[in-house]
């Protein structure tokens, strides 16, 4: 029964950092990275869809994106959707394909985008801990039922924090890698 309670809570905590790596991506760093138009969608014949399914997206160097739509009546809507998904750069369309140039980070923004990351990281925190509190109301439930021995419940209490602590951790490391990334010139 506490195993099963275990292995639950590393589950959602690794969920967690999961999420935790996929907020991150959506972060600007030093090279611009396709993330950056993973929230946008258009209207394709009434359906919302995301921009990688209509086109190609690539990243042709460190400050250009370029969005290729299979179909070229699309590229108005395309146009108009990273218009007002406001990411920082306006569309430049050719006819063609659609260009986005970004330029080089200033030092603030390097500084702003590492904030950002705290602050997701200090998100995935609470998560975590949040996941450690359900375990534990879980854990206290279960000796206030006397399915286990005070002994039983003072081990369980004390193998979750260790879980949280490992991934409190986890999601510290996590957070120095991209803030490295996004200092780094």
């Amino acid at each position: 029964m506490l195993e099963e309670i275990y292995e639950e809570t590393k589950d959602h905590m690794e969920k967690s950092i999961e999420a935790l790596k996929r907020d991150y991506k959506t972060l600007r760093t030093g090279k611009v990275n396709t993330n950056i138009l993973e929230g946008i969608s258009i209207d394709y014949y009434g359906t919302p869809t995301p921009l990688n399914q209509v086109g190609s997206v690539t990243a042709t160097d460190a400050t250009t994106i370029v969005v290729n739509p299979w179909e070229k009546n699309l590229l108005s809507d395309v146009e108009r959707a990273i218009q007002n998904a406001n990411i920082g750069v306006n569309p430049n369309n050719d006819g063609d394909v659609i260009k986005l140039f970004f330029p080089p980070m200033t030092v603030e923004q390097r500084q702003e985008s590492a904030k950002q990351a705290k602050g997701m990281t200090d998100n995935a925190k609470v998560a975590i801990r949040n996941v450690r509190k359900h375990s534990n109301d879980k854990v206290k439930n279960l000796h206030k039922d006397k399915e286990i021995t005070d002994d039983e419940n003072k081990k369980a209490l004390d193998e979750i924090q260790k879980i949280t602590d490992s991934y409190v951790t986890k999601a510290d490391d996590t957070l120095k890698a991209k803030e490295q990334e996004i200092l780094t010139v």
